[in-house]
């Protein structure tokens, strides 16, 4: 039987469209960094890249009778400027791009991509349907739910892209929204 994170590991892959304050713990994942807009060649060659690495391993896991369902891409955005991140040219936007490994993967199982851990701890997380043009609205949501909690910003912000942009309309199209946080004074 096939290990599927996204039906075993609900509190990871699904959320309310309300923001809601949830903790992670530490998971695997693997990993590919670089610069440059969505869509934009590098970004396109850091994806296939990616899931060249996820098969790969995949195919070892499967020879050794642990076979997996490769799971959904993640992304972590940011800039390196101290202007709101979407009045920065999308062509400056970093990027970690994820996919998150079972426990069954190794980092001797990865090939051409880096095997990393990453704990996330404390964040707030979010359902955000629709196109990614309108995620600045999610965002602000977040960003209040925040504020009124008494929450800030402590790591990176993270996607989990859940529809095929190639496959789904921009209106159905869902993403988890999700920021790392720590109380304010902290």
């Amino acid at each position: 039987m096939k290990i599927d994170l996204a039906k075993t590991d609900k509190h990871y892959y699904d959320a309310s469209r309300d923001p809601a304050l949830r903790t992670f713990d530490a998971y695997n994942y693997v990993t590919v960094t670089g610069c440059g807009a969505p869509a934009g060649p590098a970004y396109s060659d850091a994806v296939a890249a990616l899931y060249r690495a996820a098969y790969g391993a995949k195919k070892l896991a499967k020879a050794a009778a642990q076979d997996f369902v490769v799971p959904k891409l993640e992304g972590q955005w940011w800039v390196e400027s101290d202007e709101p991140p979407l009045s920065v040219p999308r062509e400056q936007w970093h990027w970690k791009l994820l996919i998150r490994m079972p426990e069954v993967v190794t980092a001797d199982m990865v090939t051409g991509a880096n095997f990393e851990a990453l704990t996330e701890g404390e964040a707030i997380q979010v359902m955000h349907v629709g196109p990614y043009a309108s995620e600045p609205e999610t965002l602000a949501r977040m960003e209040a739910f925040m504020t009124a909690e008494g929450l800030a910003m402590n790591g990176l912000h993270h996607e989990i892209y859940l529809s095929d942009p190639r496959k789904s309309a921009g209106a159905t199209t869902k993403t988890i929204l999700r920021h790392p946080v720590r109380r304010v004074g902290d």
